[in-house]
């Protein structure tokens, strides 16, 4: 599909300065140009699959919060009113492209085949990552702020050097996609992963979560302009979304990463939305935002507003009851599986660091093991 995304390099180094928005908050669906092409791809079967997957992310999400609350998890990391950004970016993309994340993208995990549970334990401090990166095509959870977006842009350095960007063939050329939030746009991680993106012209996505607060410190203190602005000295294009719209977060990644493919070199995405939850499990948002604030940002719930979309189109209660109720079962099956989970062997620690033995890792890991079997008692029990 062409448009003007794949013009040539003259027009991709343009900023367009809209908000791109498809669904309001009360449901109504509005035009975006030459976007509205990529959602007209969509059936309504597919806008139903999209709520979905938000509903169930969403009830991921409070059962995450509930389990750390009752000691199940060591932390967790809520996602709660930024479930259209991801799932819009989740299901725009190919299954040969690779998503680097942080630790918040439980929706993107979502789209990528990750079992929740995988998410859980590694909160629960039982694995190292949880899934196969190569498999899944979704690295595991990044917690160091904004250095994926250093690993994003490298994989994407390689992509090219592969020649897997450019050739016109869909199941070849791919993308790397760099999720990161507001406040790691401020990292020089970043800043250093659009200069090498925007100077060798590789196909790297960074798409920036904005969800206006940066743990306590809110994005207007961080930056005088938009973040979507922030790539173009380094001659990376961006565009701003309404992040609470799913609709249009799929339309505007999907443009954009196929743009990407096609070998026109980064863009940058910024998802505009809105934090619901404390940053952490070990974070009071109640002590730096008030009331007022969230109650407004509420009312543009992601959620709630593709709902209403639907029932304008012919969605029934029955349809919406289903959804409920394959929550429920999701909840009760990943509630279960997290606190009947069994504590991984001791040598698991050492195992994949390197892809080939290391002598190093050996001898560490049979000195620990070593160290453990020290406590045993005359009948060799622990």
């Amino acid at each position: 599909m062409t448009s003007d995304l794949t013009a040539g390099s003259a027009a991709k180094r343009q900023v367009d300065p809209r908000m791109i928005q498809m669904l309001t908050p009360e449901g109504e669906r509005v035009s975006s140009g030459e976007y509205d092409a990529f959602a007209a791809e969509l059936s309504t079967e597919d806008l139903f699959g999209f709520y979905r997957d938000m509903v169930l992310v969403r009830r991921i999400d409070t059962e995450g919060n509930a389990l750390q609350r009752q000691g199940q998890l060591g932390l967790w990391a809520p996602l709660k009113g930024q479930e259209a950004a991801q799932i819009g970016l989740g299901r725009a993309l190919r299954p040969q492209d690779f998503v680097f994340p942080t630790y918040r993208e439980h929706g993107v995990a979502w789209t990528r085949g990750i079992d929740p549970v995988q998410l859980l334990g590694m909160y629960r401090g039982q694995t190292h990552g949880g899934w196969d990166p190569q498999e899944k095509r979704f690295h595991t959870y990044t917690i160091v702020i904004g250095s994926q977006v250093l690993h994003a842009t490298g994989y994407g350095m390689g992509i090219q050097m592969d020649g897997d960007v450019g050739t016109g063939d869909l199941e070849r050329d791919s993308i790397a996609v760099a999720c990161f939030g507001d406040g790691a746009s401020s990292q020089g991680d970043v800043s250093e992963g659009l200069t090498f993106a925007g100077a060798f012209n590789a196909p790297v996505l960074f798409y920036c979560q904005n969800n206006q607060w940066a743990i306590s410190e809110p994005t207007s203190v961080q930056t005088p302009a938009p973040l979507f602005t922030r790539g173009r000295g380094f001659g990376v294009p961006g565009i701003r979304v309404d992040g609470n719209d799913v609709l249009a977060s799929y339309a505007v990644a999907r443009a954009s990463a196929d743009s990407i493919r096609s070998g026109n070199g980064p863009m940058l995405i910024e998802a505009f939305t809105y934090r619901m939850g404390a940053h952490t499990t070990a974070d009071d948002p109640t002590r730096y935002r008030s009331d007022a604030e969230t109650e407004a940002w509420a009312a543009k719930d992601p959620i709630a507003r593709l709902r209403l979309h639907l029932m304008k189109e012919g969605a029934s209660s029955q349809e919406f009851a289903s959804v409920d109720a394959e929550a429920d079962q999701l909840a009760a099956r990943i509630r279960t599986a997290c606190v009947e989970m069994e504590a991984p062997d001791a040598e698991q620690l050492f195992a994949h660091v390197y892809r080939e033995p290391h002598s190093l890792v050996e001898a560490e890991r049979e000195e620990y093991l070593a160290y453990l079997d020290s406590f045993a008692d005359a009948d060799g029990r622990a």
